[in-house]
């Protein structure tokens, strides 16, 4: 049996321990979420889903648990072992896309190629192929403030795919958008991710979303269950 792409097992973590206003967000989190399975985290606000995607993330650190990618165990690895996990085996999408404003929609996918040590013409060839693949080939000159909401979203999955990552962690991706362009931008990421083949952790209010994954995980009272 192949190794999750995720596995977290037992994770902890506790703001402001032994202060005033300590708060327990998650208490023995664990999943994990097999080579090409797409996984929707369904949780009330407030329940410490971005915390858990930091943590899957190599972002932040738990105060108990622990967190493997790919079979190897990076709780307790060293910063740079963990950036270069981050920007070779993980591929990240906000609520609001991030993307840089100065740069157009093509070179937003290019710039983290450049930074993985990808030549320019590949890096340009693989951005055009990413951003056709999602129906924003014919925007790709466009600056993100001359894209609508849907388009800059979707430049932003392919900025998060552009290095090949093995794992997608995705926080409300659709959350700011209205409903019809949600299901359109929904349907776009998720034509992209089953074409690559990567895993995915998607956390999402939307129901109906969450119901077209492979899988539902609800994350309530900092612990997960089968929803």
């Amino acid at each position: 049996m192949s190794e999750p792409v995720l596995a977290l097992e037992g994770v902890e973590k506790v703001y402001n321990r032994g202060k005033p206003g300590e708060v327990s967000v998650l208490r023995g989190a664990s999943l994990a979420i097999a080579p090409g399975e797409v996984v929707a985290l369904v949780a009330p606000s407030g329940a410490g889903k971005s915390t858990l995607l930091h943590i899957s993330g190599l972002l932040d650190t738990p105060d108990a648990g622990r967190v493997r990618i790919a079979g190897e165990d990076m709780t307790r690895a060293a910063d740079r072992a963990r950036t270069a996990v981050r920007r070779e085996r993980v591929g990240f999408v906000y609520q609001f896309h991030h993307l840089l404003p100065e740069f157009t929609a093509l070179e937003n996918v290019v710039l983290p190629q450049l930074a993985n040590g990808v030549d320019l013409a590949s890096a340009r060839a693989r951005a055009e192929a990413l951003l056709g693949s999602v129906g924003v080939a014919d925007r790709a000159a466009h600056r993100p403030a001359a894209l609508s909401g849907g388009e800059q979203q979707r430049v932003a999955f392919c900025r998060a795919l552009a290095n090949g990552p093995a794992l997608l962690l995705a926080d409300e991706p659709t959350g700011n958008l209205d409903p019809d362009t949600s299901d359109t931008v929904f349907a776009a990421l998720m034509a992209l991710v089953r074409e690559t083949g990567l895993s995915a952790l998607i956390a999402t209010h939307n129901l109906a979303l969450a119901a077209r994954m492979d899988r539902v995980l609800r994350l309530d009272g900092g612990v997960i269950t089968n929803a």
